[in-house]
């Protein structure tokens, strides 16, 4: 295994001539031109860089769900939620859950091993394979690759795994242009966002936006048809994969007995990313490995059901290396860089099975409090149930130990996760490991009130005392807790009281009818 200080291979000349003319290649980008005329509204939470210190839970909830849009965003994701997991899982599907699962934990079991083999494999067929423990260290890995290699323009397809990385500014930190060109990625790479979704990441953009984006971009305007927008940024993108001298990818699957690297996509970005520039980095978190070639059998299609609610995507690439001497296209190098971030100690503990995540999205789609406040509320890289959990486990995001209140518990996320990822009893655990690590005044002022209302005596003078006094305080009184309340309350409001209790009465009448 080639280490993250070695050297890599030779680069080929960086003044490449333009096939047709014999002129030096430009190596700028076309696709991110007219990008300073862009004037980003989103707020600082939904920035593509992450705020150091992200703002209490209560507050960025309340501010998301008052952004223009949002009631127009929660329709839209709604509609597909219906759409994709209303009618269940079909029998053929159904089956494939099963089978899908068991291959997750069995890869679990032996992760370490699996990882061995597909190291072996792929090195053995000319790919550079770099291990990096943190994301500090990945995104090292791939400025060296790049400075190495002169790089100047970067490609990538989309990849989560280079969102963790905080790959894109890294690289621009080193004077390198980065585009994105999953339409969705480059729609946000130019609204200065991150994705708010694992496959949608521009879900939350309505075609209005969209359209606004881009007049910007191009500084005058152009048709709204979202065939015409499509076409806009198709014209400028493929300028780019002509010119860049590195293309980034993520990795879907990646076979430890053959070393294959499995790409399933859309759009067609990501051919163009593997085949046309002269460098090609995968990126993958370790758990994108399976055991075996013919597991994608199971896994694929499961994936595009879960994700798209499709047989198969449009498009699935297979990579087994860097171009031969008989192949006309393909990268001349080909690095796959394995990120941990923390994921080595998840496994054999509690919360092992959520390694088991493939990455479709469809817990987000289902889960009424992610549709309801989107995925930048939840101020991580990875949104909804699966962010919330495991955002608290990574090891450069443990301070979103609280994400697991971002949940009604209602359990769709299991209903909807292809692999039976158990999310909804994770959460209830990770609430509790938070809940035992909170200061001591706190944890007894839970015990008092739970013993007062153990007792019915307690509850209804509890409710006596609200509807008496509820009336006569303001309702901001909750913002004046001193100390460790003061926390607490930011962002909360104490509820209307005079009707509390009211509940019992008008259901025990009910029941009486």
């Amino acid at each position: 295994m080639t280490s993250t200080d070695g050297p890599v291979p030779d680069a080929a000349t960086t003044t490449v001539p333009d096939s047709a003319s014999g002129e030096s290649r430009n190596r700028r980008s076309a696709a991110l031109s007219g990008r300073e005329r862009i004037v980003p509204t989103r707020p600082d939470w939904a920035a593509a860089a992450i705020p150091a210190h992200r703002k209490p839970l209560p507050i960025l909830t309340r501010d998301a769900i008052g952004q223009a849009g949002t009631t127009a965003t929660h329709a839209r994701l709604s509609g597909k939620n219906r759409a994709q997991n209303d009618s269940g899982w079909p029998p053929e599907i159904a089956a494939l859950r099963e089978r899908g699962s068991q291959i997750r934990r069995e890869t679990l079991e032996d992760l370490e091993g699996y990882l061995h083999s597909l190291t072996e494999k792929a090195e053995a067929n000319g790919v550079v394979v770099h291990r990096a423990a943190t994301p500090e260290d990945a995104a090292r890995v791939v400025s060296r690759i790049a400075a190495e290699g002169d790089v100047k323009l970067v490609v990538k397809a989309k990849s989560m795994a280079t969102e963790e990385m905080h790959l894109n500014a890294h690289l621009e930190g080193q004077g390198i242009e980065v585009v994105e060109t999953d339409l969705g990625e480059y729609i946000v790479q130019l609204a200065d966002e991150r994705p708010s979704h694992i496959v949608g990441p521009a879900l939350h953009k309505s075609q209005v936006e969209v359209g606004a984006l881009f007049n910007e971009l191009a500084g005058q305007q152009i048709p709204q048809e979202a065939e015409d927008l499509a076409a806009f940024a198709r014209e400028r993108l493929r300028t780019d994969f002509r010119r860049a001298d590195m293309g980034i990818t993520g990795v879907n699957f990646a076979a430890a007995d053959t070393g294959t690297l499995t790409l399933v996509t859309n759009e067609g970005n990501a051919d163009m990313v593997t085949s046309q520039p002269r460098i090609h980095v995968a990126v993958m978190t370790l758990e994108k490995v399976i055991p075996r070639f013919r597991d994608l059998a199971v896994l694929v299609p499961l994936l595009c059901h879960a994700a798209t609610a499709q047989k198969l995507t449009v498009y699935l690439t297979m990579l087994n290396g860097p171009r031969r001497k008989d192949e006309a296209d393909g990268p001349e190098q080909l690095h796959l860089v394995i990120l941990d971030n923390g994921r080595s100690s998840i496994v054999g503990g509690p919360y092992e099975e959520v390694l088991a995540c493939i990455r479709c999205g469809n817990c987000q789609i289902a889960c009424p409090v992610y549709r309801t406040v989107g995925g930048h509320a939840y101020g991580s890289v990875y949104g909804g149930p699966i962010g919330a959990v495991l955002t608290p486990l990574l090891e450069n995001t443990r301070d979103g130990a609280d994400l697991p209140f971002l949940s009604s518990l209602c359990g769709a996320c299991y209903d909807a996760c292809p692999v039976k990822i158990p999310l909804p009893d994770m959460l209830v655990d990770l609430r509790a490991d938070y809940e035992s690590r909170a200061a001591r005044p706190r944890r007894l002022l839970w015990r008092l009130w739970a013993r007062l209302w153990d007792r019915p005596i307690g509850f209804r003078l509890t409710v006596i005392a609200l509807r008496v006094l509820g009336p006569l305080l303001p309702r901001a009184l909750v913002r004046l807790l001193p100390g460790p309340g003061k926390g607490w309350a930011t962002g909360r409001a104490l509820p209307a009281m005079g009707n509390a209790g009211r509940f019992r009465s008008w259901f025990a009448g009910r029941r009486a009818l």
